[in-house]
């Protein structure tokens, strides 16, 4: 059985990873398309859980076999993609498939599957409290902190291609419409 995809996308800090995990705590039949990417795990961060963890010579060998459905250097040095083998998984466990990936992969997997896929950007309030949001993660030196805030303002542009923008400003708000949005599309034939 192939079903539908939920592409949940948005700048580094927008939310998305907390909007995903309600979507797959509250709707049944939603399985997570774990990603791969060659960046070091982070403290609570699980191998096959939150990514698939390669080195980076693992990764460029699976992008020469064309593994991949979609893949970016989010940023230099740094990859992210999506194993075609991922979606198959899914797929034939009879779920339907739910991302949380980067704009550009985002928009990647929506024109490799048109109307079949959801595109979710989830907007950050403004990028003052982005940046904000990031700090207080405290996983950003202020380098990297100044290079995803950057990175997120171009990002932010690419919201007028989703099929759906969610501003992520009040949490309590924005997961009950995240839900809504999701079981329409998944009603609709």
């Amino acid at each position: 059985m192939s079903g539908k995809l939920i592409i949940v996308c948005a700048p580094s800090g927008a939310g998305k990873t907390t909007i995903v995990r309600h979507i797959l705590e509250n709707i049944s039949g939603i399985e997570f398309s774990v990603s791969a990417t060659n960046r070091e795990k982070r403290t609570k961060e699980v191998n096959g859980v939150d990514y698939y963890f390669m080195t980076t010579d693992e990764f460029t060998k699976k992008i020469a076999k064309q593994e991949f459905l979609e893949w970016e250097e989010v940023y230099p040095g740094t990859f992210y993609g999506t194993l075609r083998s991922e979606i198959d998984r899914i797929w034939n466990r009879g779920n339907h498939v739910i991302f949380d990936v980067d704009v550009e992969g985002g928009l990647n997997i929506k024109q490799h599957f048109g109307d079949r896929a959801l595109l979710v950007f989830i907007m950050p309030p403004s990028i003052e409290v982005l940046t904000e949001r990031l700090r207080n993660r405290a996983t950003e030196t202020e380098k990297s902190l100044v290079t995803r805030v950057s990175k997120a303002t171009r990002e932010m542009e690419y919201a007028r291609h989703a099929d759906r923008i969610l501003v992520n400003d009040q949490l309590v708000e924005c997961l009950p419409n995240a839900i809504t949005m999701v079981q329409d599309f998944l009603e609709t034939p």
